[in-house]
């Protein structure tokens, strides 16, 4: 068998993979609302912070001013007073008096993870049973929590959560990074839950019903391992509760960030996932359509070849920039189309790497992971 022969394969296998991805993505209903808002049970909102940036006060603002008939709870947690979102936090309470918030000092060390060690000591504080998990940098729309806790009238559900756009890639990197999330990551997530029911959670904005929290331990659980939201959705399903995707996009935003700031953020993101789901990350290089195209025309430099191998790669700018649009709500910015085949050639040095080391920078501290996706150590 020639290696043209199956580099081919492999190209055309690509191809197929591509089709299904943009399949799967198109059949979700993408932003669609409720019919039904009767169902607004009281919730507590969990925001443990770290830091600002010039993105941080409309991003935790979009919270506080949700349209939402139930009673809200928000817990704003901090490691310490010197942290400057204490000085934000307490200026947006200013700003919403008649919010039931507050800020924690959260200084307990409980764990190698910095964020479920504040959960962990939030949650002793919350009033409500279903609690509503999400990062500092997500930005709502005002009916996300009505939308948000509608799956979990059934009481099978253990936890919603939703997609996430990265909503301002301002800088070269960013927008590569913004590729890798707003074309391919939610709809590669479509494609494996229409092969499997969804048993993972994706970490921006995450509702999960106090009752299936406890019975998986509570957050203590979830304190030494990187992935806090796939071992918290993995978890909630492996105990028999369902885990539903929300349509509604939240937006994640981000001040200036640079190559080296994103490329160790794509690697610590290729890490985890390869600790998680080991068999799917090896495999999931097959989905490179831009890679096997261009490896199968650099074997066999002929023209046939490359009529097929061109439209192969043109079909995966069609695909991506269909995604973005899908994903947006709006047309996106013709920078998506070059993009593309960068973030793919990239993507294979990730692909490679992530499996070389074991180690990951994360809040400017070096740690490995272990092959349960724990967090050791840090220098």
């Amino acid at each position: 068998m020639s290696a043209s022969f199956v580099l081919g394969g492999l190209a055309v296998l690509s191809f197929v993979l591509l089709i299904w991805q943009w399949l799967a993505g198109r059949r979700f209903p993408l932003h669609r609302r409720i019919a039904d808002s009767s169902f607004t049970p009281p919730v507590t909102v969990l925001k443990p912070l770290k830091g600002t940036d010039s993105t941080t006060a409309a991003s935790l603002r979009s919270w506080l001013a949700q349209d939402y008939a139930g009673d809200i709870q928000f817990l704003f947690g901090v490691e310490s007073e010197a942290d400057p979102a204490c000085a934000l936090v307490r200026q947006l309470l200013a700003e919403f008096p008649a919010r039931d918030a507050q800020l924690l000092v959260c200084p307990e060390r409980l764990g190698a993870n910095p964020k479920v060690s504040k959960l962990i000591q939030m949650v002793r504080v919350a009033k409500h049973d279903f609690l509503v998990v999400s990062d500092a940098d997500v930005r709502a729309p005002a009916d996300l929590l009505a939308n948000l806790v509608v799956p979990l009238r059934e009481p099978n559900v253990g936890l919603t959560t939703c997609f996430y756009r990265f909503a301002d890639p301002t800088t070269l990197p960013m927008r590569w990074e913004a590729v890798a999330v707003n074309v391919d990551f939610w709809s590669q997530v479509l494609q494996a839950r229409s092969l499997n029911p969804l048993d993972f959670a994706l970490g921006a904005v995450m509702a999960v019903r106090r009752e299936a929290l406890d019975k998986i331990g509570g957050f203590a659980a979830l304190a030494d391992y990187l992935a806090d939201d796939y071992q918290l959705g993995n978890r909630i399903a492996r105990a028999g509760w369902r885990v539903e995707l929300c349509p509604v996009v939240v937006e994640c935003w981000s001040g200036p960030m640079s190559w080296l700031a994103v490329w160790k953020h794509q690697l610590r993101w290729a890490r985890t996932i390869r600790v998680c789901r080991p068999v799917p990350y090896f495999f999931s290089i097959l989905g490179n359509a831009t890679l096997w195209s261009l490896v199968w025309l650099a074997a066999e430099p002929r023209l046939a070849i490359g009529l097929a191998a061109g439209a192969i790669v043109i079909a995966r700018l069609l695909v991506a920039f269909d995604l973005a649009r899908l994903l947006r709500a709006a047309r996106p910015p013709e920078w998506v189309l070059w993009a593309v085949p960068a973030k793919d050639i990239l993507q294979v040095v990730i692909w490679f790497l992530a499996f070389t080391r074991k180690k990951i920078e994360w809040h400017g501290q070096r740690h490995r992971i272990t092959r349960q996706g724990k967090l050791v150590g840090h220098s």
